[in-house]
């Protein structure tokens, strides 16, 4: 099954386009799919692995969506958001579910920024492409959340998404050594940098 991509075609809610109750729902959608499939849990194991106890951090989510991995974060993290200050570093670099909305050169360039603003750890995670993504994703929006904008992104999300192997290679083109790469459930994959 090959990567279909093809710049000019775009998902419904990378369009440029007023806020509408459609696209509200639409992110209300990734918000439970994300809940739901695993990549709060993707994302956690992370977290909980990179945060210590009376930690203080500095995270940047890049293509953050909805902002609902960051509100989680949060969460665990007991943080106050009060005390933010702007910084030209990050500690922690995060980039959920948005590969796949690049092109292969694109998507390099994202990975080299990402290992740029992050002085201690990047992680990665988006979709991988195989049949059990695509059927999910048929079967998802054709009896649950069967909303013209989801069904139409969710598709071709699916369609987007790039396998296990060309994640790797993205990783690989983009400078990352030492990286870890593994397989989560619900047709997940994550890259990251330690």
């Amino acid at each position: 099954m090959k990567r279909s991509f093809y710049p000019a075609v775009l998902e419904m809610m990378d369009r440029p386009q007023p806020v509408s109750a459609e696209l509200e729902r639409d992110l209300e959608r990734i918000r439970q799919l994300n809940r739901w499939f695993g990549s709060y849990r993707l994302v956690l194991g992370f977290i909980r692995r990179w945060i210590k106890p009376g930690a203080r951090l500095r995270i940047v989510d890049l293509a953050t969506g909805s902002g609902d991995i960051p509100r989680l974060i949060i969460n665990h993290s007991d943080a106050d958001i009060l005390e933010w200050k702007p910084a030209a570093a990050h500690d922690i670099a995060l980039c959920t579910l948005t590969l796949h909305h690049f092109s292969n050169e694109d998507a390099v360039k994202v990975l080299r920024r990402c290992s740029e603003v992050a002085t201690k750890f990047v992680l990665v995670s988006d979709l991988r492409r195989g049949f059990f993504l695509k059927a999910g994703v048929y079967i998802l929006t054709a009896f649950i959340f069967r909303e013209t904008m989801t069904r139409y992104d969710a598709r071709l999300s699916a369609a987007r998404a790039f396998s296990f192997k060309e994640f790797d290679k993205l990783a690989r083109q983009a400078g990352w050594q030492n990286f870890g790469h593994k397989k989560f459930r619900f047709a997940r994959q994550a890259i990251w940098l330690e």
